[in-house]
């Protein structure tokens, strides 16, 4: 028979590797969800912008500043507003996290 001890040590034993398991399962959700945000950003960067190329005569390294640059803050914006919403998602599980402890 095994005493008390020794069954608390089996049940802290499982319960690290629930958790161990569970971040494992957690981190490659978040890891494809950034690789699939990735695919969308760059396939929306690549239908949006004209690969032409734009001159701004007297401006070096200002090209942004052309007509064609919208598809670029377009994706600028989507990236901004997915990485907030990345942020906020962790944060809220973190917090979730410390008041089951």
């Amino acid at each position: 028979m095994r005493n008390t001890e020794m069954r608390i040590a089996m049940v802290k034993h499982r319960v690290e590797a629930l958790r161990k398991k569970y971040k494992k399962r957690l981190t490659a959700r978040l890891t494809m969800l950034c690789v699939v945000v990735t695919g969308f950003l760059a396939r929306i960067a690549s239908t949006l912008a004209d690969w032409g190329h734009s001159y701004v005569p007297g401006l070096y390294g200002a090209t942004m500043l052309s007509e064609d640059a919208g598809g670029y803050v377009m994706v600028a914006v989507i990236a901004f507003s997915v990485a907030v919403v990345i942020t906020v998602l962790c944060i809220r599980y973190r917090e979730k996290k410390h008041k089951r402890s």
